[in-house]
């Protein structure tokens, strides 16, 4: 957490900030552990005028991110994927999430997005599926627009109080936001079944 701290300070102090956030996200999306979100925080209260700016910059660099993982998937899976899916031991959520996928591919790819689950195990599975990328794509702007504009948005109302709130109530904002894509759906399903 120290470490932490002290790159975002450094990350603050420096005139390419903002390249040094896309590239973090990017690099968070494919591979880093450490949630972005613990850095952009710090970043954002630092930077309360441009908060808009650092989500959509965030976003951008976690979409660019998920292209790459996308074409992991999609055509070094055998290699590159299934290394990513043993070393980090997410077998078990790929499983999962692989069958979830099968039958719900848009909103399965959207309820990830937003949940404290590794994205990587939905680019990589819409790879190997062969999801169309446009609709891969609009799902992940979905899914993490809401997750760092949302973010920007308790920065901007909480303040100082937006990391605590973030760290202590992470997940059940996940989970919440999760349960109300699941009901939208359940809603258009429904919907389009009684038309």
């Amino acid at each position: 957490m120290k470490r932490v701290q002290t790159w975002s300070r450094r990350l603050n102090e420096s005139r390419y900030a903002l390249v040094l956030i896309g590239v973090a996200s990017f690099l968070e999306t494919l591979i880093l552990p450490i949630p972005i979100e613990l850095v952009l925080v710090p970043f954002m209260l630092a930077n309360r005028r441009r908060i808009w700016l650092i989500a959509a910059v965030t976003t951008l660099g976690c979409l660019l991110g998920a292209l790459v993982g996308y074409g992991f998937g999609a055509l070094l899976f055998g290699s590159v994927g299934h290394w990513l899916v043993e070393t980090f031991g997410w077998q078990s959520a790929y499983h999962s999430f692989s069958q979830q996928f099968d039958r719900n591919g848009f909103w399965a790819i959207v309820s990830i997005g937003i949940t404290p689950i590794p994205f990587q195990i939905a680019m990589l599975a819409a790879g190997v599926a062969g999801y169309p990328i446009g609709l891969f794509l609009l799902a992940a702007a979905i899914a993490r627009g809401l997750r760092y504009f949302g973010l920007a948005l308790l920065v901007a109302i909480f303040g100082q109080r937006a990391l605590t709130l973030w760290k202590n109530h992470s997940k059940t904002v996940g989970i919440v936001l999760l349960v109300a894509i699941v009901l939208i759906f359940v809603l258009m399903r429904y919907l389009s079944a009684s038309s």
